[in-house]
């Protein structure tokens, strides 16, 4: 092999997909920010003109990371991390407050959100510990050290009023379970979630009964059974619980997130009472609703969308792009976008098992679940599934912060891939 044909061992499936997401999301961006007149696609001061910057940009970022050696990155690792936690810190000091999150630096005429770099810093970061440990997950040091290099970032994105992009560290779980965490913290996990619901919807003793009735059903019905203390400290654990999500829910969570949770478990009756927190606390999602619906099959054609044009849906380039390709492009264009995000997540995983270091396949691993969760809760989000959390959707989204975030995230990844292509 020819010492230039190196530069250009990439995979191109991976790239060529993540084009395709780049590109279909700014003719979203376009479409959700014109308002019927003659479009001057050079105007930077509209979201697609500056969406069109932020693209040249990652081009540049891009011949950036796949320029530097692989190896730079697991090197640097804790440095990079370390640097993307101080940035967060600085927030607290010399952050700009935007809708209520202090979440981003004010540098001349645009702004920067280093939570969406965090998250490749600490998937760095969570690779390297685990690569040079060579940890089987097993013991409970490994296990309390990855959940500290996880909770620092997203402790220090929460207390900035930015719920969402806390939530998607979670996403870190099932890397560390593919590694080896026992099978055990996946059904504490998942018991724990169901006793949430459960208490928020029929109330604490209610859902203290269920995991009593789980726990004692799964200690009874296992060939080799531990100490009887166990389950009951499960049961302790959890009425602990159950008390404390409704004491959460009451007192701590401000009353527009009171009223989400409320309207996605159905917890008020009064159909007045619901209607008006429709309109006042979710109108983004009740149009994005009326949106997706109103495309049909095949949608109403690029920038032809009336409610999309109209700006019934607010800051729709945003969180909510996803209902400017269900209306202009229909349940056939929104299933093609699904399609190549579920691509784009299979062969990340399918890349990750060929990797022959550890630290490249929990990185990998770390890139896809980041991504599911985004894909995931966003979808969710614009079609009523889940509660409303404001994330972007990866590569589709209006923002340069989220768009450099992801780019930096996934093509990290690319550059250790290439490193097993020129070795084969």
């Amino acid at each position: 092999m020819r010492q230039t044909d190196k530069y250009f061992k990439f995979d191109w499936i991976t790239i060529i997909l993540f084009l395709l997401l780049v590109g279909f999301g700014w003719l979203n961006i376009l479409s959700a920010s014109h308002t019927g007149e003659t479009i001057d696609y050079l105007d930077f001061s509209q979201p697609y003109g500056k969406q069109l910057i932020f693209i040249m940009l990652t081009v540049i970022l891009i011949i950036l990371i796949l320029s530097i050696e692989a190896k730079f990155y697991e090197r640097f690792s804790s440095v990079i991390y370390l640097i993307s936690m101080l940035s967060l810190v600085g927030l607290f000091i010399f952050g700009k407050n935007v809708n209520g999150a202090t979440s981003w630096y004010a540098i001349g005429g645009m702004t920067l959100q280093p939570s969406e770099f965090a998250k490749a810093a600490t998937a760095l970061a969570v690779a390297k510990y685990i690569s040079d440990l060579h940890t089987d997950m097993k013991t409970l040091k490994d296990q309390v050290r990855l959940c500290v290099i996880i909770a620092i970032p997203a402790i220090l994105i929460l207390f900035q009023n930015d719920a969402g992009s806390t939530i998607v560290y979670g996403s870190f779980f099932f890397v560390l379970y593919r590694e080896g965490l026992p099978k055990l913290y996946l059904i504490i996990f998942v018991l724990l979630a169901a006793i949430s619901v459960l208490a928020l919807k029929f109330g604490a003793i209610i859902a203290s009964i269920g995991a009593l009735v789980v726990i004692f059903a799964h200690h009874f019905l296992r060939k080799k059974k531990p100490a009887f203390i166990q389950p009951i400290f499960f049961v302790l654990v959890s009425v602990g619980i159950a008390i404390g999500v409704k004491f959460f829910y009451q007192n701590i969570l401000q009353p527009h997130q009171q009223d989400r949770i409320s309207l996605w478990l159905r917890l008020e009756k009064d159909p007045q009472k619901i209607e008006k927190m429709r309109r006042d606390i979710l109108y983004n999602l009740y149009e994005s609703e009326k949106a997706i619906s109103s495309g049909g099959v095949t949608g109403k054609g690029f920038l032809e969308g009336t409610r999309t044009t109209g700006k019934f849906v607010p800051e729709q380039h945003t969180d909510y792009i996803f209902s400017t390709v269900g209306e202009e492009w229909g349940f056939l264009g929104s299933a093609m976008v699904v399609i190549v995000f579920v691509f784009l997540l299979l062969r990340i995983l399918h890349l990750s098992e060929l990797q022959k270091s550890q630290f490249s396949r929990v990185y990998g691993y770390s890139v896809a679940t980041i991504l599911f969760f985004h894909f995931m809760i966003n979808i969710g989000m614009v079609m009523g599934l889940i509660p409303t959390i404001g994330i972007p959707l990866p590569f589709f989204s209006y923002g340069g912060s989220g768009l450099w975030g992801f780019t930096i995230l996934l093509f990290i990844f690319i550059k250790l891939d290439s490193n097993r292509i020129n070795e084969w």
